[in-house]
């Protein structure tokens, strides 16, 4: 089974194009795997940092609700974490 495989043309500026290009010859990897694998990486950060995001504008919204975090279990939370210093 092959995987489609897609180009993207993405302009660079000269400087930044010479100074990838140079980061790949370093590494020993050609530059268009290199980009991709330093995309993949950009994106996975990206999508990690969104993902935070969401979560705590899901916590502001509900702080103080009847979905906010169950009292017992938060005092449990905060006696644990003092038990351990």
């Amino acid at each position: 089974m092959t995987s489609a495989t897609k180009n993207f043309h993405l302009p660079l500026p000269e400087r930044f194009y010479d100074e990838l290009r140079s980061a790949a010859r370093e590494a020993g990897h050609p530059a268009t795997r290199f980009a991709q694998e330093l995309m993949r990486v950009g994106l996975d950060e990206w999508h990690r940092t969104r993902r935070r995001q969401q979560i705590a504008d899901y916590a502001r919204q509900v702080a103080g609700s009847t979905e906010d975090l169950d009292p017992e279990l938060e005092r449990a939370g905060i006696k644990a974490l003092a038990e351990d210093r």
